[in-house]
């Protein structure tokens, strides 16, 4: 980005309504960073969005690859007990992805894990079948969907900086 060029941005996305059951709730919150998560990949190519954005190695592609295994993680190995763990992040080399293949991944770990937290309804208290501590307690749906606003919020925010390093892209 040159000194005359000013910086792209992005349209607002309004977060989700007010006065929602809970279950309504978290889980339209959570859809909200997911595709804020998404959005930071609109108009990267396919080697921008695998370009190392700060020293540790985490990319835009990382990201994402890093929300699918956890969304399948969370929901269906941890609260289901379906499956063997799935990989981690760092496990799967990003050669070659693409955006739209990441992307697409992306969704069906969404769409996957959102089949499984409409199954529990509204009871959120309810535990899944896994615990990731030996002497622990399964989570609950409620904790799942917390923890996953949290992580993806996370992530999210680390996806801002990453692309506004590449080519100044700003907002939501």
């Amino acid at each position: 980005m040159t000194e005359n060029t000013a910086p792209l941005k992005r349209s607002d996305v309004r977060p989700p309504g007010v006065n929602a059951d809970e279950p309504t709730t978290l889980l339209t919150f959570l859809d909200y960073l997911r595709e804020a998560v998404i959005g930071k990949l609109a108009g990267v190519s396919d080697e921008d969005a695998r370009r190392p954005g700060v020293a540790s190695g985490t990319s835009l592609l990382w990201l994402v690859r890093h929300l699918t295994l956890v969304e399948l993680h969370w929901f269906e190995w941890a609260y289901q007990g379906v499956g063997d763990k799935p990989a981690e992040s760092d496990d799967v080399p990003l050669d070659g992805a693409t955006v739209a293949e990441e992307i697409a991944a992306y969704r069906d770990a969404i769409a996957r894990a959102n089949v499984v937290a409409a199954a529990v309804g509204a009871e959120l208290d309810r535990p899944g079948v896994r615990s990731l501590r030996p002497d622990g307690e399964a989570p609950s749906m409620r904790w799942v969907l917390v923890h996953m606003i949290e992580e993806t919020g996370r992530h999210a925010g680390h996806a801002d900086i990453i692309r506004e390093q590449l080519d100044g892209a700003v907002g939501r």
